[in-house]
């Protein structure tokens, strides 16, 4: 049986003003057993082959490459496997890509977010813009082609001008792959206690979207998920396995799996994972579920699929509403498929809800 992996790296030199990812410091040490941990508990999956492998954080690139090959040596991957490491710009060496590379690490994705130093700051970046193009250097110097870098949309005073430079900062450099992120008020964050001046409110916040998906389209990033942008042959296979409800299994406290339609997670315990982990058991997929992630895909949701798999159709009034939504440009609805469009994908709830069973 084929799966992807998810393996979660919860250590970061600073957590950002916006995060509320399981993360935190962590020494040499702690560190050291939590990289046995995390094998210990892959190896609990003998029968699986791996077909994608993602390190996500956190920071993973505060890892060694000894780790990350300590980690992967020995698993069941596919020849073809897609093997992604986050990685923050400030964490960069040329010793230390060279390293991920010669592990198996074939893909990276690299948080940018802005180029302005100002919105860096304020969001409570440790990177600055040098420290960018010179981990991007590296990558490719080290010999990576494959490689994703985050947009975050909506900062405190945020501006076209600011965004058009992020955009052509990503192109330029020559990202194959982008995360566009509107930003979100999380609570327990420290932005959630303390949220900042100059937000921009809900109706800029969809022109900004709208504005980038038409921008990153015009430069060669075709969209095909809600935040997510690829040049041709360089979507995340990884998070297409998410979004398809294929299986997937999340090792680290924090991390969710869905296997065999069956969802469970760790809690956010480090201290539990290393020493004697426990495994959530979170209910089964639904088709309320295969509905909406399906939407958040650009290829849309393919009405016969729906029936062969669930054995469902749309009502003739779930039908009415899908052909207003239409003559509206929230969808594009033709080869018994729904799709979303930029505009639509704003509205990815409430058009989901419409057509939920």
């Amino acid at each position: 049986m084929e799966a992807g992996l998810y393996i979660h790296i919860p250590f970061c030199l600073k957590r950002c003003n916006y995060c509320d990812f399981y993360t935190f410091g962590g020494n040499k040490s702690v560190r050291n057993e939590y990289v046995k941990a995390v094998k210990r508990e892959i190896l609990k999956y003998q029968d699986i082959t791996w077909k994608t492998v993602y390190f996500g954080g956190g920071t993973p690139s505060l890892l060694t490459p000894e780790q990350v090959e300590y980690i992967l040596s020995g698993l069941n991957i596919s020849e073809n496997a897609e093997i992604t490491l986050e990685a923050n710009p400030e964490t960069v060496t040329i010793e230390k890509f060279a390293g991920f590379r010669k592990a198996g690490v074939n893909r990276l994705s690299i948080g940018v977010q802005t180029a302005k130093n100002k919105s860096l700051e304020t969001i409570g970046r440790v990177h600055r813009i040098d420290k960018v193009y010179n981990a991007f250097k590296i990558a490719k110097e080290v010999g990576f082609k494959n490689i994703s870098g985050d947009l975050m949309l909506g900062l405190p005073d945020y501006t076209y001008k600011e965004l058009d430079e992020t955009i052509d900062l990503l192109y330029y450099i020559g990202v194959t792959h982008i995360s566009a992120y509107m930003l979100k008020i999380e609570d327990g964050t420290p932005f959630g206690k303390n949220t900042p001046q100059n937000l921009p409110n809900e109706d800029e916040m969809s022109d900004f979207y709208i504005y980038a998906c038409n921008k990153l389209e015009s430069r060669g990033y075709k969209q095909y998920e809600i935040s997510n942008f690829a040049k041709d042959g360089y979507q995340s296979q990884h998070n297409n396995i998410y979004w398809k409800l294929e299986n997937y299994v999340g090792i680290g406290p924090s991390a969710h799996s869905c296997f065999n339609g069956e969802r469970f997670f760790y809690p956010r315990d480090l201290k539990q994972f290393i020493e004697s982990p426990q495994i959530i058991q979170d209910g089964k997929v639904d088709i309320d579920e295969f509905i909406m992630l399906s939407l958040r895909l650009k290829s849309g949701l393919n009405l016969e699929q729906l029936k062969e798999k669930w054995g469902k159709e749309l009502t003739d009034l779930q039908i009415k509403k899908l052909k207003m939504l239409e003559n509206q440009k929230f969808i594009t609805f033709e080869n018994n498929t729904v799709s979303l469009t930029p505009k639509g994908f704003l509205m990815e709830n409430a058009i989901s809800c419409e057509i939920m069973m």
